[in-house]
C-alpha cells in the first residue's frame, strides 16, 4: 500500500481549492490508468467524491462574492451589484 493513500490525506474541508483540485486530478489519473487494486480504487473514488463536493462548495462561495460594477448615466462607475450568473 502506498504512502499516498487517501486515508492519510488531510480532510477536504482543510484544503484550499487549488490543492483539492490537484488531488482530485491525481485520483482521476490513477483511476484512468486502471492499475489500482479494487479496494483502493473504491477508497480513492470516495475521496474524489468528497474533494469534488468541496471544490464545488468553494466555487459557489467565490461566485457569491463576485460583484459587477454598475455604471451611472454618464458611464462612470457608480457602485457594485451582485453578479447575475444565470
Amino acid at each position: 500500500m502506498s504512502a499516498s493513500r487517501p486515508e492519510v490525506a488531510p480532510a477536504a474541508g482543510d484544503l484550499p481549492f487549488e490543492k483539492a483540485l490537484e488531488q482530485l486530478e491525481e485520483i482521476v489519473r490513477r483511476l484512468e490508468r486502471g492499475d489500482v487494486p479494487l479496494d483502493e480504487s473504491v477508497a480513492i473514488y470516495e475521496r474524489g467524491e468528497v474533494l469534488k463536493k468541496h471544490c464545488e462548495a468553494l466555487l459557489k462561495r467565490a461566485e457569491a462574492r463576485i460583484q459587477r460594477i454598475t455604471l451611472g448615466a454618464d458611464g462612470r462607475p457608480e457602485g457594485v451589484a451582485p453578479l447575475d450568473m444565470s
